[in-house]
């Protein structure tokens, strides 16, 4: 754990000069830390239902469909002041759903995130029916999100994020564009990095994708309930989702609120 806190804390990142990791855009210089690995930490395939903190569901069983309340870190995140990126309950819906119900309200091009304790939500764009187009394990896939959902439940987070969405289209042209591609050939370190980046375009969602300066920084506000808010900074979009990530995944937050002086 020492290691991870260690992580979570540090506010300076290493940087080299890298160019975007795509192969794309090479007519500008991008300075950053490219990633290249899969979502090791959504290795979820042996997990039950009850694993994920969701009993067990029973087939016809309309009463345990959801919506449900789980237990999470809330954030808020901001850039040059303006809001960016916002999970809180009091002013979004955090409800979840069985995937089964889900799939009633999806619609192609949608953001879903899939939830479980103790690790980091699984981001995925629905296509149709109940297909999705999802990083995961260091390829990017089209499945079933029923078997991607592996006991976890869902929502639609189409407005986690504060960016103006691209057409339903595109998002899906971007999404099926990339299915096949794994390793070295991606510039995503996320399955989050990956959904958002299909629905907005933004090359801030890719590693080593924007340009670093002093002035440029991403303050992430970490939500802890009774001991207050601590805000953290990042010098790039791609740094804040992996450190948000790991405090969902490995269980940081206790020892996050006792370096900040809080109480539990």
């Amino acid at each position: 754990m020492g290691n991870q806190l260690d992580r979570i804390t540090h506010l300076n990142y290493s940087e080299l000069p890298t160019g975007d990791p795509s192969g794309l855009e090479k007519d500008e210089l991008r300075v950053g830390v490219a990633y290249f690995f899969s979502d090791e930490e959504e290795e979820v395939d042996e997990r039950t239902p009850s694993d994920c903190g969701f009993k067990e569901q029973e087939d016809g069983d309309e009463e345990d469909r959801g919506p449900f309340t789980v237990s999470e870190v809330e954030y808020s995140a901001f850039c040059c002041q303006e809001c960016i990126f916002s999970k809180l309950h009091e002013h979004e819906d955090l409800n979840v759903y069985t995937v089964k119900s889900l799939l009633t309200m999806c619609k192609p091009g949608d953001l879903l995130e899939l939830v479980g304790t103790a690790q980091a939500p699984h981001w995925v764009i629905f296509e149709q029916d109940d297909r999705v187009i999802h990083l995961h394990k260091g390829e990017i896939r089209k499945d079933s999100l029923l078997e991607v959902s592996n006991g976890r439940h869902g929502r639609i987070v189409n407005n986690r994020y504060r960016y103006r969405p691209l057409p339903a289209d595109l998002v899906m042209q971007n999404a099926a564009g990339h299915v096949g591609l794994s390793s070295e050939d991606i510039c995503w370190t996320n399955s989050e990095s990956f959904a958002a980046w299909c629905r907005f375009g933004k090359r801030e969602f890719k590693a080593g994708g924007e340009v670093h300066s002093a002035e440029h920084q991403y303050f992430l506000k970490v939500h802890l309930s009774g001991s207050g808010v601590h805000t953290l900074v990042f010098r790039s979009l791609e740094d804040m989702i992996r450190e948000r990530r790991r405090v969902d995944a490995c269980g940081i937050l206790k020892e996050l609120s006792l370096v900040n002086g809080g109480k539990e």
